[in-house]
């Protein structure tokens, strides 16, 4: 174990960002919580709320974070605009937040003289899978201008870590799942609708491709990026080398929760709307296949995945049978 830091994480109120919190304070490390709880929430940090700082900022302003940042040993920058319908919507909103945020953040560690950075990024850098699985070298060819951030703020990364000799760590997270995760992606609507006592519905034939890692598994690679030896600025993904079509993703769901009606179809274009799932866009540009490669992971950070898909799933499950409030409200 590392020896005990200071850590700053940002959207440490999030899904992914207070599963970390949990898992620094349980390894000895003091942690300070920053987030605008614009899509965080407090609920989130139940159980630890007492044992952590928490901070309302936005990495946008550039005197907080960089107040924030003051006598800390490690940043893990994990606030971030992730809702893609948000980027077609409001794209210059995406960057602010993805790319002007994490400059601030990496301006913060610069002027804290902090030892590391570990930075959330996103599988969603590399575009169209060319020939899945993808290893870290790409291509990188984004299809959302969401990807585009964080392939930016990817760069920046690289930038600061080089001229100012910190360490960089940047997580390409494949489809992150769990419990304290977000109601709108595609596997959390089809939990909803077995909750409500109907079937998932399937976009389309249900071929598309996705990479979906536990938690657990996230959290063990950033774990590893805290303890490794490891200088200058790097990328991993953060996945499970697993591709699950949504077809069988859907017949999954039915086994773990015991539904006993069939998926359903829906055929809808990419960028249409459905008229059986709330409203739900299909998004446009829509990538076949997000598939990552564990295999750089595992080598320099001696992390592989652990937690199958149909485990992961019944956790998840259990969660939301205990929480059914926390899905009221579809994002994405």
């Amino acid at each position: 174990m590392a020896s005990p830091k200071s850590v700053l994480v940002t959207g440490g109120a999030g899904f992914i960002g207070s599963h970390l919190v949990g898992d620094l304070l349980a390894n000895g490390h003091r942690v300070t919580v920053f987030d605008n709880f614009s899509s965080g929430l407090r609920e989130n940090l139940n159980g630890v709320a007492a044992d952590v700082e928490i901070v309302a900022g936005d990495v946008c302003d550039r005197g907080a974070i960089v107040a924030t940042a003051r006598g800390k040993d490690v940043i893990s920058h994990q606030a971030a605009q992730l809702e893609i319908t948000k980027c077609l919507e409001d794209p210059v909103g995406d960057l602010r937040t993805n790319l002007i945020g994490t400059i601030n953040v990496l301006e913060a560690a610069r002027e804290a003289g902090v030892e590391r950075v570990v930075n959330a990024s996103s599988a969603c850098i590399y575009g169209q899978a060319v020939a899945p699985p993808t290893v870290e070298e790409g291509p990188h060819d984004p299809n959302w201008s969401y990807g585009a951030s964080k392939l930016a703020a990817e760069k920046y990364a690289q930038v600061f870590s080089n001229d100012y000799g910190f360490p960089v760590f940047s997580l390409r997270y494949g489809i992150v799942y769990g419990p304290r995760e977000w109601y709108g992606r595609v596997l959390t609507i089809f939990l909803k609708r077995a909750l409500d006592g109907r079937p998932p519905v399937v976009f389309g034939d249900g071929e598309q491709l996705r990479d979906f890692v536990f938690i657990d598994d996230v959290v063990a690679v950033h774990r590893a990026c805290m303890e490794t030896p490891l200088r200058g600025a790097h990328s991993f993904n953060a996945g499970t080398g697993v591709a699950t079509s949504i077809a069988d993703l859907a017949d999954l769901v039915c086994d773990v929760t015991a539904i006993a009606q069939p998926p359903v179809r829906e055929e809808i274009a990419p960028g249409e709307r459905s008229s059986l799932v709330d409203g739900r866009l299909r998004l446009p540009a829509e990538l076949a296949v997000m598939h990552l490669s564990p295999a750089k992971t595992e080598r320099l950070l001696g992390v592989k995945p652990q937690i199958r898909l149909r485990d992961g799933l019944a956790r998840e499950w259990s969660w939301l049978r205990a929480n059914p409030q926390r899905w009221n409200e579809m994002h994405y």
